[in-house]
């Protein structure tokens, strides 16, 4: 049995990663999509939500589980038995990044292979950062998320409007 393991911050979650996800469960016997609980960058859900948000979205997918993790990847890996990790590619910048990673994981773990899938063009445009940047201006990310992701967006910005709190993004679809 091949067991592979999707790591990401998945914050949020959305339909770029739920396609990649049940195309490498159709790939693998099982996917583990490992919400990664404290990424270096600024984080608009906490793990639990995303581990909730995540969950959500595969319920209907058996041989996809969803767990959180820390450390590694690679020792993650190891952990629930993956001898796979799972990586999504969207534009050519994800391939130099992904390629980096992919070779230093090699390094960590001789073992564990990368595997890299294309998105589906439908879903290229796609990113976390320009989903929040969308949802924290008001804007439609229905087609870009699933509804109960676009609703915990709505609410978690009506938090931090209430707050007067702004999550900060240094990526701007603004400019």
């Amino acid at each position: 049995m091949v067991r592979a393991l999707y790591p990401g911050s998945f914050d949020p979650i959305h339909n770029g990663h739920i396609d990649i996800a049940v195309r490498a469960a159709r790939i693998f016997e099982e996917v583990v999509v490992g919400v990664y609980d404290f990424p270096k960058k600024k984080l608009l859900f906490d793990v639990e939500e995303r581990l909730a948000l995540a969950r959500l979205c595969f319920a209907d997918t058996p041989n996809i589980e969803v767990a959180k993790f820390s450390g590694f990847t690679v020792d993650y890996a190891r952990v629930v038995n993956a001898t796979v990790l799972v990586r999504g590619l969207r534009v050519f910048s994800d391939f130099e990044l992904e390629f980096r990673m992919g070779l230093a994981n090699k390094k960590l773990a001789p073992e564990i292979e990368t595997v890299s899938i294309m998105t589906d063009i439908q879903h290229i445009y796609i990113s976390s950062s320009t989903i929040r940047e969308i949802a924290e201006l008001g804007g439609d990310v229905s087609s870009m998320v699933p509804p109960f992701v676009a609703d915990a967006l709505k609410r978690r910005f009506a938090e931090l409007r209430a707050n007067q709190d702004s999550p900060g993004y240094t990526i701007s679809i603004r400019d």
